[in-house]
Protein backbone atom coordinates (compact mmCIF):
# COMPACT_ATOMS: atom_id res chain seq x y z
CA UNK A 1 0.00 0.00 0.00
CA UNK A 2 2.94 2.45 1.26
CA UNK A 3 4.59 1.82 -2.50
CA UNK A 4 1.50 2.42 -4.60
CA UNK A 5 1.28 5.51 -2.89
CA UNK A 6 5.01 6.53 -3.70
CA UNK A 7 4.45 6.07 -6.93
CA UNK A 8 1.17 8.01 -7.68
CA UNK A 9 2.66 10.50 -5.62
CA UNK A 10 6.25 10.69 -8.18
CA UNK A 11 4.04 10.20 -11.08
CA UNK A 12 1.54 13.05 -9.99
CA UNK A 13 4.67 15.31 -9.26
CA UNK A 14 5.60 15.08 -12.76
CA UNK A 15 2.64 16.83 -14.30
CA UNK A 16 2.63 19.23 -11.33
CA UNK A 17 6.65 19.78 -12.38
CA UNK A 18 5.64 20.42 -15.50
CA UNK A 19 2.87 22.44 -14.95
CA UNK A 20 4.93 24.69 -12.60
CA UNK A 21 8.17 24.99 -14.86
CA UNK A 22 5.19 26.39 -17.59
CA UNK A 23 4.02 28.61 -15.08
CA UNK A 24 7.61 30.00 -13.90
CA UNK A 25 8.83 30.96 -17.53
CA UNK A 26 5.51 32.77 -17.75
CA UNK A 27 6.08 34.48 -14.18
CA UNK A 28 9.56 34.80 -15.49
CA UNK A 29 8.99 36.92 -18.48
CA UNK A 30 5.96 39.02 -17.19
CA UNK A 31 8.27 39.97 -13.95
CA UNK A 32 11.54 41.12 -16.59
CA UNK A 33 8.91 43.12 -18.55
CA UNK A 34 7.46 44.49 -15.29
CA UNK A 35 11.25 45.41 -14.38
CA UNK A 36 12.93 46.60 -17.36
CA UNK A 37 9.35 49.07 -17.84
CA UNK A 38 9.96 50.46 -14.48
CA UNK A 39 13.26 51.28 -15.36
CA UNK A 40 13.09 52.70 -18.73
CA UNK A 41 10.12 55.28 -17.17
CA UNK A 42 12.10 56.09 -13.90
CA UNK A 43 15.07 56.83 -16.34
CA UNK A 44 12.91 59.23 -18.17
CA UNK A 45 11.67 61.04 -15.37
CA UNK A 46 15.42 61.62 -14.40
CA UNK A 47 16.45 62.89 -17.46
CA UNK A 48 13.39 64.73 -17.78
CA UNK A 49 14.70 66.46 -14.39
CA UNK A 50 18.40 66.73 -14.97
CA UNK A 51 18.78 66.68 -18.72
CA UNK A 52 22.73 67.29 -18.31
CA UNK A 53 23.50 63.68 -17.03
CA UNK A 54 21.65 62.09 -19.65
CA UNK A 55 25.09 59.78 -20.30
CA UNK A 56 24.94 58.74 -16.36
CA UNK A 57 21.73 57.64 -16.12
CA UNK A 58 21.53 55.81 -19.81
CA UNK A 59 24.26 53.34 -19.04
CA UNK A 60 22.90 53.07 -15.34
CA UNK A 61 20.03 51.82 -17.02
CA UNK A 62 21.04 49.50 -19.62
CA UNK A 63 23.47 47.90 -17.10
CA UNK A 64 20.02 47.52 -14.88
CA UNK A 65 18.25 46.01 -17.90
CA UNK A 66 21.00 43.88 -18.68
CA UNK A 67 21.04 42.38 -15.38
CA UNK A 68 17.46 41.85 -15.23
CA UNK A 69 17.32 40.51 -18.50
CA UNK A 70 19.85 38.00 -17.63
CA UNK A 71 18.06 37.23 -14.46
CA UNK A 72 15.17 36.50 -16.86
CA UNK A 73 17.07 34.37 -19.05
CA UNK A 74 18.53 32.52 -15.87
CA UNK A 75 15.28 31.29 -14.70
CA UNK A 76 13.03 30.54 -18.47
CA UNK A 77 16.61 27.85 -18.82
CA UNK A 78 15.36 26.33 -15.22
CA UNK A 79 11.99 25.97 -16.23
CA UNK A 80 12.87 24.74 -19.49
CA UNK A 81 15.72 22.21 -17.91
CA UNK A 82 12.60 21.08 -15.48
CA UNK A 83 10.42 20.85 -18.29
CA UNK A 84 12.27 18.56 -20.76
CA UNK A 85 14.34 16.31 -17.71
Amino acid sequence: MLTLSVILQAVANVAIAKMGAGIGAGIAVVGAGIGIGQIGGKAMEAIARQPESVGDIRSNMIVAAALIEGVAFFAIVVCLLILFI
